[in-house]
């Protein structure tokens, strides 16, 4: 069957390691997507807002599965919220204190929340993912939709806290689940909403297959993205999980690999023919 939906992932994919994209070749391509009916998805644990400013001539056509699909729109209309209660926020962040070497990111709909005592350095490398971002002085009390939670942390430390959280997280009859962003983040997402049910309900709302799906990925938050569609690709740089779901390869994000799948659908080559 002819491919109908190509959903990427943003860093370590469609990014390369300076948070850049060959734009000029991209926007050709999706003028060549757009005329065959072809949808293009981005799907990032990013916040909205920041994914929305990386495509600013295209952003009000296309369509966001964003924070690890806890949120999803399509042409700047809401598809999908989810939503943590109170308690459930303030339970998972009394997990997260016993964590002192974590910076924690509590992620909501209007914005994303820090604590005011956040090292200076740490906030421009969350700026880096986050458009909208809060210092607040009380994280238990943010009136709005909270919806994840995002650590960041030295990337040797990344595998055990999860080991870690999700002991606890298991005590705490599972509110959200943790999974590897790459580049020393680690996201809490709440369970069954990760990228792969996004894209899936946009596949409903366009009539999509599974089977017509493309997905490129390079981090642990992309596995189920990758298992869902038809033509999954790992990038030469992903962990060797992701490498293990994808069933093909493309080049490392620094040698423009997803724009470089997007090319061989386009050209109808292997393995699109």
């Amino acid at each position: 069957m002819a491919v109908k939906l190509v959903a990427v992932d943003m860093d370590g994919t469609f990014l390369d390691s300076a948070k850049r994209y060959n734009k000029t070749r991209f926007l050709r391509q999706y003028a060549q997507l757009k005329e065959r009916n072809i949808r293009f998805v981005v799907a990032s644990g990013n916040q909205y807002y920041q994914l929305h400013s990386y495509f600013p001539e295209i952003a009000d056509e296309i369509a966001f599965v964003a924070e690890n699909g806890a949120w999803i729109s399509d042409q700047n209309q809401e598809v999908f919220c989810g939503e943590l209660s109170a308690e459930s926020v303030r339970q998972v962040l009394a997990i997260l204190a016993e964590e002192p070497e974590i910076h924690t990111v509590v992620c909501g709909k209007r914005s994303a929340y820090i604590s005011p005592s956040m090292p200076d350095e740490v906030v421009a490398l969350l700026s880096n993912h986050y458009r909208r971002l809060e210092k607040c002085a009380d994280l238990n009390n943010i009136d709005d939709t909270i919806f994840k939670f995002s650590l960041n942390l030295p990337h040797d430390g990344v595998a055990p806290l999860i080991e870690r959280l999700t002991k606890a997280l298991n005590a705490a009859k599972n509110i959200v689940h943790p999974v590897s962003s790459g580049f020393g983040f680690v996201d809490l997402i709440i369970p069954g909403l990760h990228k792969a049910h996004g894209i899936g309900l946009l596949q409903q709302r366009w009539g999509i297959d599974d089977c017509e799906v493309v997905a490129i990925g390079d981090s642990g938050n992309d596995i189920e993205m990758l298992r869902h569609a038809g033509y999954s690709f790992a990038m030469a740089n992903a962990t060797e999980a992701v490498t293990t779901a994808a069933r093909y390869r493309t080049e490392s994000h620094d040698d423009e690999g997803a724009l470089n799948v997007i090319a061989r659908l386009l050209a109808k080559e292997y393995p699109f023919n």
